[in-house]
């Protein structure tokens, strides 16, 4: 079973991707911020990371940073979730070293066809 972490700071948003997961048949944890989706993937260690890039206080981009700069971590691919569609944005996600990308509204099975390649490619 593939274990996932969402990091997302908007209740329904975070609610409606963990059931939709889990009724795929996916492990789904979750954070409401960034210094919480730190900590659950050094406790947790999840295969994979969906983080929100506009968390608050600390962005995804910051968070993702943070767990890139971090050996326990660095391995997790994260893919930038975001309402945004805009290439500077997915440009800065590379940069930053997300896996890959994903636009709200989210496309469930576009999400999990990133899930599974970037999970079988660090298994």
């Amino acid at each position: 079973m593939i274990n996932v972490l969402i990091v997302e700071d908007n209740e329904l948003n975070r609610d409606m991707l963990q059931r939709r997961l889990q009724r795929r048949g996916y492990s789904v944890v979750s954070a409401v911020d960034g210094p919480q989706g730190i900590e659950m993937a050094l406790s947790g260690a999840p295969d994979i990371i969906l983080m929100d890039v506009a968390l608050g206080d600390m962005d995804g981009w910051e968070a993702t940073r943070i767990l890139k700069s971090n050996e326990k971590t660095r391995h997790m691919p994260v893919i930038a979730l975001t309402a945004h569609a805009l290439e500077s944005d997915r440009q800065k996600s590379v940069e930053i070293g997300c896996a890959d990308f994903e636009t709200k509204p989210i496309s469930l099975d576009a999400l999990i066809i990133k899930i599974e390649k970037h999970v079988n490619r660090t298994v």
